[in-house]
């Protein structure tokens, strides 16, 4: 649990569409087996200290004939982003994937007394 004193709360968001891997054949679409995508995502503004971040699938187009296998997550979370990491495997056929992110931490504020 985050305990935020007298600190601003920084909310930021976003939304990035990682891959279309249909249209030219990409792993996540003609592969099988463990697969990964993995995209950098860089705050605007630095957060005080490591922010919560919550991340989720947005729109995904994956392809009705194979098992529908999925895992989306945030690692190396910092005070200025993070790495969003889209996973799959077995015989799963994934077209696109967008996903949604927010992040929620303490910003300094103008106000603060700095040394």
């Amino acid at each position: 649990m985050q305990i935020f004193s007298h600190h601003a709360v920084g909310l930021a968001q976003g939304s990035s569409l990682m891959f279309s891997a249909f249209e030219d054949g990409g792993p996540m679409w003609s592969g099988s087996g463990d697969r990964q995508v993995r995209e950098y995502v860089a705050f605007t503004r630095r957060f005080l200290r490591t922010p919560v971040v919550q991340v989720a699938i947005g729109m995904w187009d994956i392809d009705r004939n194979g098992n529908q296998r999925a895992e989306i997550r945030a690692e190396n979370i910092t005070t200025s982003g993070f790495d969003l990491v889209f996973s799959t495997w077995g015989d799963t056929r994934v077209a696109r994937i967008r996903a949604d992110w927010i992040a929620i931490g303490a910003l300094p504020h103008e106000d603060d007394f700095r040394v």
